[in-house]
């Protein structure tokens, strides 16, 4: 079956939407795993008080709010993304962080409303591989930043080196539950090496393109706490498993528990690897 992009846009709106009040709930462990990945790309900006951010596919916005206290008292943050639940859950955090140099757009990154030019960085963390067409969105990028403006972005490297979301997908696939995403369709590890993100921004017209991947961690108390994260942060896995009988959900979390027992230790707490991959370009 051919790859129908409107169709994929249309359903991952409504999947964000559904996802946000669980991305809400878990936003600490979202904050945690991610902080390393924000503080990569903002350093790698360089930003300056007074200059003018924006951030695509925000989700929670994360990364815009601390590129916010960067550019404050005269600069400021547009933390955009396509699912308005998203950002409802971005404004509560933004103002219990009493910042007010932020504002909040839904824009689609494939036809970004702003005007050439606009704005001096653009971040974007773990969004473009999502998106239907990845380069349209960082043409669009392109042209909304000023000449010189920089971007930065991450995108999860291969799923070979992301177990927390290979052991699941092992798991639902032997038993006929998900089937892999065709090759070139978006996805989580969609543009998962460095060649691919550094073509893709080369294609787009960016310079002195860096490309580098981080380590991270993914901690849990106990397996059962990452089960229950999983079933909020991913709307597929929470699909793939939730409609299954009763005993057969029991039985798929015992095996996942038995896929991960390498990564648990003596307490039971879970250290799982992940890594991504940075980027930062010139327009």
């Amino acid at each position: 079956m051919s790859f129908d992009p409107n169709a994929h846009r249309h359903a991952s709106r409504e999947a964000w939407e559904a996802a946000a009040t669980g991305w809400a709930r878990r936003q600490e462990t979202i904050r945690e795993l991610g902080m390393p990945v924000s503080h990569w790309m903002l350093d790698a900006l360089i930003l300056q008080p007074g200059q003018r951010v924006l951030e695509l596919a925000a989700g929670l916005g994360e990364t815009g709010l601390l590129a916010a206290e960067l550019v404050a008292p005269v600069g400021g943050v547009i933390i955009s993304d396509h699912a308005e639940a998203m950002l409802d859950a971005a404004r509560e955090r933004a103002s219990a962080d009493g910042l007010s140099n932020v504002e909040f757009q839904v824009l689609d990154a494939e036809w970004i409303d702003l005007p050439v030019g606009s704005v001096d960085a653009v971040l974007c963390r773990w969004g473009y591989m999502l998106m239907a067409d990845p380069e349209a969105a960082v043409r669009e990028t392109r042209r909304v930043l000023r000449p010189g403006g920089r971007l930065a972005l991450a995108v999860w490297d291969a799923i070979e080196r992301n177990p927390w979301a290979g052991l699941p997908f092992q798991e639902l696939a032997q038993r006929g539950l998900t089937q892999p995403q065709p090759p070139g369709s978006p996805g989580p590890f969609a543009l998962g090496s460095p060649e691919q993100v550094s073509d893709l921004l080369e294609h787009a017209g960016f310079t002195e393109i860096r490309v580098e991947a981080l380590d991270l961690e993914r901690t849990h108390r106990n397996f059962e706490e990452m089960w229950d994260v999983s079933l909020d942060l991913s709307r597929r896995f929470h699909d793939a498993v939730m409609d299954r009988p009763e005993a057969e959900v029991a039985d798929i979390e015992a095996a996942l528990a038995e896929r991960f027992s390498p990564y648990t230790d003596a307490e039971g707490r879970l250290a799982v690897p992940a890594r991504t991959l940075v980027a930062a370009a010139s327009a």
